[in-house]
């Protein structure tokens, strides 16, 4: 007699896999989210095939240049690696209402006349969309548009039309009737993406699919479904800011961790052409706690401010609040200035905040956390004519970055006269436009040279 057969309950919100019900997912915390699925049989008997595929040796294979076409927005090329990629398959998320139908319109507008377009709409109707199109300044616009949430019927469209640019607004509202489950569900967004997928790479067809988020920020569904795309971006922005910036997570034609920066208008998204100058606020007069560094942001140099703010503690234990930065790495680095400075602010609470919202997610901004820390600390401003960038290691030495000499280049093309950097990112050129550059190898030197002529 064959042992029971076992059963597996999987969380339709974030796709994890429970051996028995409960009412609440463990991975998620999605409430009545588990479904009972039992796991398929497998096949006895000889797993080995007759069919045996090519074998190539990789020195033969031919590095072909993708070919890519402009998506008429320099931001949104950037952030896609340089254009867009026939037969690529682009996953698009973001908070609801943060722009991205508005973007994915206006770019759709622009490659138009380029490529031949589709836009498929699940979440709204066609009047609505026209009502955007025309708040966009694009009611003039010749772009095919559908309303349709069944994958089959899609799919047989697109094979009627044969367009090179589809927009999918969003994969969650697509289903397909081989299965039963919602519209949403696990298996439904893993099976309606499958077939997206296989249809692009078929027909050389891109896509660009809008996927809904978590209250985590995350892309809802399984990430099965960011591993199935060649590009995830998502839309980030500051609550109250007008400012949006895409980035690109994972990109098979490009630089990950790229950034496109808008603004958002009457008119829909503008391209910001000189983001620094969004992220860094030049004061009248310099004051304390305030310094800009340069950040790479995956090939591009940005510059962005960082405050501090350092008070007396109101309590036993001084908080370590840290926006856009490491809260983690900065009580670190609080403990590196005690043991290799002799600086303590152990009494004191310590809040260091990234000017504009924007995200740091490198070491570069160590150097500049510290600076920034000490300067509120002292109440003497280092200057608002300095930069300063470098990874400061447990052993107090200043450890270079990648990218030195770009980072001062778009220092000096922003105006910037004076720069602290690591001994190890010394520029092996002098810059036109005067930056003095002082490189230094250890803490306590870095702090010398940034308080030495400082008010």
């Amino acid at each position: 007699m064959s042992a029971r057969e076992k059963t597996q309950f999987i969380c339709q919100s974030c796709g994890a896999a429970a051996p028995k019900w409960a009412g609440q997912c463990s991975e998620c915390g999605a409430w009545n989210a588990l479904v009972e699925k039992r796991p398929l049989t497998p096949r006895s008997g000889n797993w080995v095939t007759t069919e045996v595929a090519d074998v190539a040796l990789l020195d033969a294979v031919p590095a072909e240049n993708v070919a890519r076409v402009s998506s008429g927005m320099k931001e949104v090329d950037r952030v896609l690696g340089g254009g867009i990629v026939p037969g690529a398959v682009v996953l698009l998320g973001g908070d609801p209402g943060i722009g991205k139908s508005t973007l994915l319109l206006q770019v759709l507008a622009r490659v138009e006349g380029h490529l031949q377009t589709l836009y498929v709409t699940g979440e709204e109707s066609l009047s609505q969309v026209a009502l955007r199109a025309q708040r966009l300044g694009l009611e003039r616009l010749d772009l095919p548009v559908m309303s349709e949430t069944r994958v089959e019927v899609v799919l047989a469209t697109l094979e009627k039309r044969r367009p090179a640019f589809v927009v999918l607004d969003s994969i969650q509202t697509l289903y397909t009737d081989s299965l039963t489950s919602a519209p949403g569900s696990v298996s439904q967004l893993r099976e309606c993406a499958a077939q997206v997928v296989r249809y692009a790479k078929t027909r050389n067809c891109t896509f660009v699919m809008v996927g809904h988020v978590t209250k985590e920020g995350a892309i809802a569904g399984p990430r099965v479904l960011e591993h199935m795309v060649d590009t995830v971006l998502y839309f980030e922005h500051d609550g109250g800011s007008r400012f949006r910036v895409v980035r690109a997570v994972k990109n098979r034609f490009g630089a990950v961790n790229e950034i496109g920066v808008f603004a958002m208008m009457d008119e829909g998204l503008r391209e910001v052409a000189n983001p620094s100058a969004m992220f860094v606020s030049r004061h009248a007069q310099a004051v304390p706690g305030s310094v800009v560094t340069v950040t790479r942001q995956g090939t591009r140099p940005l510059l962005v401010e960082v405050q501090a703010l350092v008070d007396a503690a109101g309590g036993p234990a001084p908080r370590r609040v840290a926006l856009g930065l490491e809260a983690n790495r900065l009580a670190m680095l609080l403990a590196v200035l005690h043991r290799h400075a002799g600086i303590s602010l152990g009494d004191q609470d310590v809040f260091v905040n990234v000017v504009g919202g924007m995200r740091i997610q490198e070491t570069a901004a160590d150097l500049p956390m510290l600076l920034a820390a000490l300067s509120s600390f002292r109440g003497r401003a280092i200057g608002n004519d300095l930069i300063a960038f470098g990874e400061v290691g447990l052993a107090g030495e200043v450890r270079p970055v990648q990218g030195g000499e770009e980072r001062l280049a778009e220092a000096a093309k922003q105006g910037f006269r004076r720069a602290i950097v690591p001994a190890g990112n010394r520029p092996r050129r002098s810059f036109d436009a005067g930056l003095q550059v002082t490189p230094v190898a250890r803490l306590e030197e870095a702090l010398a040279a940034a308080f030495e002529t400082a008010g």
